[in-house]
């Protein structure tokens, strides 16, 4: 049933939102050169690594480490900020999910090369479950969270994964999306 529903949901997202996918596109494209989709190795289920879409929200020559590592002002371009600050950058991974390297709820794929990270969850099984759009830890602190913060929530999530418990992070995550709650760069 959670494929049925990633499946519907994605497809009637992507329709939503088509307007937002093609005009941040082409704000993108005007802003600076290069591919408006950003592609990153990320681990997925048994830690096997998919390429995860994004819009594009750093010039090109940016070293490609996790963001907290670098001086934000330096990288992200304008139209960036902004699609960051709003999760549109986000948007491209409706097509993961389509394809099934995602869910539309699950534990949020880390960096390729977060290696303390990824064996952390490792060890609690996080990597058994199909990565998501938006997860637990996100709606309880996003980018406020440690590393251990992210697998406890991670752990219960995968301990207590239901309909419901997925229709409430859905909730959270639009609320919180709105409100840029929890979002430092």
């Amino acid at each position: 049933m959670k494929r049925i529903f990633d499946i519907l949901s994605a497809s009637y997202a992507i329709f939503l939102f088509s307007p937002i996918l093609l005009l941040v596109s082409i704000a993108i494209k005007m802003e600076s050169k290069g591919p408006v989709i950003f592609k990153q190795d990320r681990p997925g289920i048994k830690n096997k690594l998919f390429k995860i879409y994004k819009f594009r929200s750093m010039r090109q020559n940016t070293p490609n480490v996790a963001t907290d590592k670098l001086d934000p002002k330096n990288y992200i371009t304008k139209t960036g900020k902004f699609i960051r600050k709003t999760s549109l950058d986000e948007l491209p991974q409706l097509f993961n999910i389509i394809k099934g390297d995602m869910s539309i709820v699950g534990p949020r794929p880390a960096l390729y090369n977060q290696y303390e990270l990824i064996e952390k969850r490792t060890t609690v099984n996080v990597h058994l479950v199909k990565p998501g759009l938006t997860g637990l830890a996100q709606i309880m602190g996003r980018d406020d969270n440690s590393d251990d913060q992210k697998v406890q929530y991670d752990k219960f999530y995968i301990e207590n994964q239901s309909f419901k418990l997925d229709m409430y992070i859905i909730y959270k995550t639009i609320k919180n999306t709105i409100s840029s709650e929890g979002v430092s760069h």
